[in-house]
């Protein structure tokens, strides 16, 4: 087994001095010129695998751009790291952990050992429970305390246990199996409790609480709400198991709570939250499309596994993408990045990616605890086609920033209505058009001309309809949103950012920034509840408890 150790600076590398020489040569760089030139550019520049479609042709980029793109990923390690990755390493140094995401989507016969222990069997054997227990509600043999079958599932969890599978169950609402409904409830906002339990039926709702430690304050402040309600519907304690079942590594945590012990899926510490929709804490998504759709969504992510370990890199979409992330973040200054999914089963895809990226590469240090240099990762932003085209895409047009942004968009709708999806796709394509292209001050002129304009009129408008082009997009293009393409794009995006870190020589896989929060967090609640008498540590965070507690005493 290699151990993968980082070089200790990437902006001291040959290839990132390079980038910085080309960068200034390509600042006179149109895009618009480089495809009037180069009638193949889309040919050069886009990529296919297993039914997914990236055009990174508008780019700001030549082939000798990604050829010193592809040299910085050589010289960073990046071919050793992906080894590292998948075979098992601690590539996670802050906790001395592997992460072994890849390894929920390996299929049977596949063996990876990892001090001395097969994991791929274990993987198996809960996708094997998760399959039971899904069969058993799908057919109305999973029965409530008045024996009536299920029909709604709430999954109480936050972050990696909410968003990952929020986002597959809604991006797959066509493949929902019929009679069960899905729920998320993740918020500690009681407003969030009470809109969920006036559209469910305690006697027909099966709670999934999602918590590795059977710790998280708002997993568990949940978790005991609902088990209260449970309770005021008519529920009895001797069939309090019919209704909870949990997603955890504290086994003893979940039996003390009420949830027997069969009905407690394992977590390992080798895939974290953000990473975890493939393992157990994607039980709701099995609940919600079936176990068979699971399988072909683990399938997708393990293609794309395979894509990332095989392809070259000048081939290789996540290691493309990840790239022209460093060049823009690293080289252009670009501070955010935008996702924008035209799809409207895809409309929290954004919110998966936020965590996804800016838990793992919000880091300011490297792996070995020296301050970085430059910067990481990026503001990540956006929402659903086409209502930001109404909203903040005139800051992506016109405004002083520059902002990347991933254009994602299947070729065929589930729901088609008249030429509603053409008109969709249409839209798509020709926002990153219009990005790429932009229009100059003559063409502004010249519009206006014909539109009758006298020429100071002409003068006085026309500098306010410049557009100044030259704003670089991917466009991700799906067959459908189905289980397989969902997976893959998923695993696409997993792949992109763990390629930044190595470039970066960041840890993707801890989040040490989380935790000050949760420790002052308690801190203050002890302060509010009068459980503490000393003030806070500054006068502010003392002034909004005492104006929290003067209303509270009226």
């Amino acid at each position: 087994m290699s151990h993968y150790q980082h070089p200790l600076n990437a902006s001291q590398l040959p290839s990132w001095q390079a980038l910085q020489q080309h960068q200034k040569a390509m600042h006179n760089f149109s895009m618009r010129q480089a495809f009037n030139q180069d009638k193949q550019r889309f040919q050069h520049f886009s990529l296919n695998h297993d039914g997914l479609l990236l055009d990174y042709s508008k780019n700001i980029i030549t082939q000798e751009t990604l050829t010193l793109l592809t040299d910085l990923a050589k010289e960073t390690g990046l071919a050793q790291a992906i080894q590292a990755l998948f075979n098992g390493e601690k590539v996670n140094a802050s906790e001395q952990r592997p992460a072994l995401h890849t390894a929920l989507r390996r299929p049977i016969g596949d063996q990876l050992v990892v001090d001395g222990v097969d994991l791929i069997p274990q993987v198996h054997n809960v996708l094997k429970q998760m399959t039971e227990m899904v069969n058993r509600i799908h057919n109305g043999l999973w029965r409530g305390y008045s024996e009536k079958p299920i029909t709604d599932v709430v999954n109480i969890g936050i972050g990696g246990s909410f968003l990952g599978p929020q986002l597959v169950s809604e991006a797959l609402l066509p493949f929902a199996q019929q009679g069960v409904r899905c729920h998320f409830l993740a918020n500690v906002d009681g407003s969030e409790f009470h809109e969920l339990t006036q559209c469910i039926q305690a006697e027909t709702t099966l709670f999934v609480v999602s918590s590795k430690s059977f710790g998280t304050l708002e997993t568990l402040k949940n978790a005991q709400a609902a088990r209260t309600w449970y309770f005021a519907q008519g529920g009895c304690v001797d069939k309090l198991d019919r209704h909870f079942i949990a997603v955890s590594s504290n086994t003893k945590a979940a039996v003390e709570f009420g949830i027997a012990e069969e009905n407690i899926f394992p977590m390992w510490d080798w895939v974290g939250g953000r990473y975890s929709l493939w393992s157990a804490i994607g039980l709701p998504i099995a609940l919600a499309i079936g176990i068979s759709n699971f399988k072909e969504l683990l399938a997708g992510a393990w293609s794309m596994d395979q894509h990332f370990q095989q392809a070259p890199f000048a081939e290789n979409m996540p290691v493309i993408m990840a790239l022209l992330g460093v060049w823009y973040s690293d080289f252009w200054h670009a501070q955010s990045h935008a996702i924008l999914p035209y799809d409207h089963y895809l409309r929290n895809f954004t919110q998966h990616l936020q965590q996804l990226d800016m838990e793992s590469n919000g880091k300011s240090v490297r792996q070995d605890g020296s301050t970085l240099d430059y910067a990481t990762g990026p503001i990540i932003w956006g929402g659903v086609g086409c209502n930001g085209q109404h909203a903040y895409h005139q800051l992506l047009h016109q405004g002083t920033h520059l902002i990347p942004a991933d254009f994602i968009v299947p070729v065929v709708s589930h729901n088609p209505v008249e030429d509603h999806h053409q008109w969709l796709y249409a839209n798509c394509l020709s926002q990153s058009q219009a990005l790429m292209q932009g229009k100059t001050l003559d063409e502004a002129k010249q519009e206006l001309c014909h539109q009758g304009l006298s020429p100071e009129e002409v003068q006085q408008l026309a500098p306010h309809k410049v557009i100044p082009g030259n704003r670089p997009t991917n466009t991700l293009v799906l067959e459908r949103v189905c289980p397989r393409r969902l997976g893959a794009l998923i695993a696409l995006y997993e792949h992109k950012v763990f390629v930044q870190s190595v470039i970066w020589g960041t840890n993707a896989f801890d989040q040490w920034g989380v935790e000050l929060g949760k420790v002052l967090g308690n801190n203050v609640y002890q302060r509010l509840t009068g459980q503490a008498v000393a003030p806070a540590e500054d006068a502010s965070t003392q002034g909004l408890i005492d104006f929290f507690r003067n209303r509270h005493r009226g």
